[in-house]
């Protein structure tokens, strides 16, 4: 049980992180912002986030693929570690795959160590991806009018489908992932895996590499070029930020019901949507059709990905709640209320 409520959030000025940190704090927990600020718009996250809640939020510069003493520091005075720091992009991680290495698996490994060498051990959760299942060839696809879809039967990705890490981005996540498992069964600290399949929503500043919903989004808006690789009817099971918050919260208050085990996160079947579907999607929230042009299929792209989503709704009794269409109207409300701040990172 958790009982004083300080959560350390390691790239807490990140997209999910600056949403999870503001979440956290209007639940009533005093935040740790750990970030190394190295990504566009981090540095507006924070002044966003401490200007709005002063000083239940505290931030710390550092990076957790380097600076284990303030790892080791910040672990220690928390009461929960949320670990969201990483490598994100699957072009990046192919362009320097040791980087990525290094910020995804050597920088978990650090977070788990300090972890274990702090006297309270506290509660972690970790951010993990659908890349480690690669393909999924096993499970047979086919191209329908709304986008690849899994043959009949298959509703979507369970945790039951055995790993296959396909490009050096899902090689450091599912190593990771693994190793985040192994210290639950080894060392006995607590400690659960959410693989997170499309995440989207406000203070996501996407590129085209990473983040494709807030990036169509903003190039649509400010009149930048959009390619779409592949034929584009690659399939994601999207979820709106607000719903992942609040199951990390779930998770971390009931934890011994989740501890040591690995869960799929997404917005499930109800909520799988293609990229021509999504730019659709957006045409009609801008009120107008959206330019696009085509490109070559890139290394290590799935064709569909939808998240069985039922073991979670079983355990925790959390299912997602907003829609595609209701969080896709935040995200463009957010671009242009904050234009300015949107304009310098892209």
């Amino acid at each position: 049980m958790i009982k004083n409520k300080h959560i350390l959030i390691t790239g807490g000025a990140g997209f999910i992180g600056t949403n999870s940190a503001d979440y956290f704090a209007s639940r009533g927990w005093t935040v740790t912002v750990l970030d190394n600020f190295s990504r566009k718009g981090s540095q507006d996250n924070l002044a966003w986030l401490v200007k709005k809640w002063n000083k239940k939020i505290t931030s710390v510069r550092a990076d957790v693929s380097q600076d284990v003493s303030v790892l080791a520091r910040e672990v220690r005075r928390a009461d929960a570690v949320l670990h969201l720091a990483g490598q994100v992009a699957v072009t990046t991680s192919v362009a320097d795959p040791r980087r990525d290495f290094y910020e995804n698996a050597l920088g978990t490994l650090n977070v788990l160590e300090a972890i274990r060498q702090s006297p309270k051990q506290p509660p972690m959760i970790y951010a993990s991806t659908n890349k480690v299942y690669g393909e999924m060839t096993d499970l047979g696809i086919r191209r329908t009018r709304d986008g690849w879809r899994y043959k009949k039967g298959i509703v979507g990705v369970s945790e039951r489908q055995a790993v296959d890490f396909h490009s050096p981005y899902g090689c450091s996540k599912g190593s990771a992932d693994q190793y985040v498992r192994d210290y639950a069964r080894i060392y006995g600290l607590t400690t659960v895996v959410f693989r997170q399949s499309c995440i989207f929503g406000p203070h996501q500043f996407g590129m085209e590499e990473q983040g494709w919903v807030a990036w169509f989004a903003i190039a649509a808006i400010f009149g930048r070029p959009i390619t779409v690789y592949g034929d584009g009817y690659q399939t994601r099971d999207v979820l709106d930020v607000s719903d992942l918050c609040r199951l990390y919260e779930s998770a971390l208050l009931k934890i011994e019901k989740v501890k040591g085990k690995i869960y799929n996160i997404g917005g499930g079947p109800s909520r799988a949507v293609s990229m021509r579907g999504a730019l659709a999607e957006l045409g009609r929230e801008l009120g107008h059709p959206i330019p696009h042009a085509y490109g070559d299929w890139r290394p290590g792209d799935q064709k569909v990905y939808i998240s069985d989503i039922r073991t979670i709704e079983k355990d925790l009794g959390w299912r997602p709640t907003v829609s595609f269409r209701e969080g896709l109207g935040r995200l463009v409300a957010w671009i242009r209320a904050e234009t300015p701040r949107v304009r310098r990172t892209v």
